[in-house]
């Protein structure tokens, strides 16, 4: 897939920067203006969408590595958690807010939900944090039975899932007495995912494969066969596939009908021998991002398979992948360092 011309999109369409720390996560803000990278040295790179080519801000918010970045559920900010402890609001100048610390525990996993005037979560350990929208005041603390790794929400922002050791559990944020719904499979469970339809919740498991749940009626499914560990999935708007990392090729399970049961993935952009590290689905089309071992980032279109080469191979693993809310910029970040932002619907330069 890549060779001459592979660094086109990114060369007319996009910005890039030497970071000189590995790019942990990405971010692009609600009003799709500021995107932002997390950084191994506890740094954040601020990049305005409207003047790409510079920094807009690199603040030092961690002391020590940042561990995750997420829109916050306001415009214009981000949430951020490092190995110090602390769970920070950051806006687009560079300033810092600190939303909650837990000195000794690390700060994992962020999330925000805008709607009905917004909530924040941060995962620290077994617990994960609960904060409102607006005022910023924490709300309370959901225990789990081992440590929390991974964080996901419905479209709505009216569940919330947390992955951990055995299964995952699932929340109503706004219920007065916290029962989770536990959802039971034994083993080591990596990352999680709600479908756009709250149909299903998926995680990653250490052993090489995903589990789901039906939500409807409590049905396993099972998705397995991958050479390496999956840690990275992301459905499509219209939950007609969930698309993974984890193999030599973008793999896309079909989640139409009754789900994946009994059907096989369609296996996209493969071929050259190099593990798919990120992928991130577009937010409206059919659509994914897809960054590989060697550097490579790609655009798949999963009906047709057609790929669009992004960036060339050679800048180190790809380690972070993001969408802006309106589809139009990408961001990316390389285990190395190097941070890019790409414009689909501006005109090229």
């Amino acid at each position: 897939m890549a060779g001459d011309g592979a660094d086109f999109v990114l060369e007319t369409r996009g910005a890039s920067h030497a970071l000189e720390a590995h790019v942990v996560a990405a971010a692009i803000e609600l009003s799709s203006r500021v995107a932002a990278f997390a950084l191994g040295d506890g740094t954040i790179a601020l990049v305005s969408l409207d003047d790409r080519s510079r920094l807009a801000a690199r603040p030092q918010v961690h002391d020590g590595a940042a561990l995750a970045l997420a829109p916050d559920c306001a415009p214009g900010a981000f949430l951020t958690g490092g190995d110090d402890g602390r769970f920070a609001r950051l806006d687009a100048a560079g300033e810092a807010v600190t939303l909650g610390a837990w000195p000794g525990r690390w700060v994992e996993h962020v999330l925000a939900h805008p709607g009905a005037g917004g909530w924040r979560a941060a995962a620290s350990g077994r617990s994960v944090h609960l904060f409102d929208g607006r005022s910023g005041r924490a709300l309370k603390t959901l225990s789990h039975p081992s440590t929390v790794t991974g964080l996901a929400t419905d479209a709505k922002g009216i569940r919330l899932a947390a992955s951990h050791y055995n299964g995952a559990s699932l929340w109503f944020v706004a219920a007065r007495e916290d029962r989770p719904r536990a959802l039971v499979w034994k083993g080591s469970h990596t990352a999680v995912a709600i479908s756009p339809d709250a149909r299903y919740l998926v995680t990653a498991m250490q052993e090489k494969a995903l589990h789901g749940w039906r939500l409807e009626d409590g049905a396993h499914v099972r998705m397995s066969g991958y050479p390496a560990k999956t840690k990275s999935l992301s459905f499509t708007a219209r939950t007609r596939w969930l698309v993974t990392s984890g193999a030599e090729a973008v793999i896309c399970w079909p989640f139409t009908g009754d789900g994946p049961m009994g059907k096989a993935p369609q296996e996209l952009a493969g071929g050259d021998g190099v593990l798919v590290s990120r992928v991130a689905c577009h937010p409206e089309h059919e659509v994914v991002a897809a960054g590989y071992a060697d550097g490579l980032v790609v655009l798949v279109e999963i009906e047709s398979g057609r790929v669009l080469p992004v960036a060339d191979q050679g800048r180190g693993p790809v380690s972070a992948l993001a969408w802006s809310p309106d589809g139009r910029w990408l961001a990316f970040g390389t285990e190395t360092g190097f941070a890019a932002v790409v414009d689909f619907a501006g005109p090229a330069r």
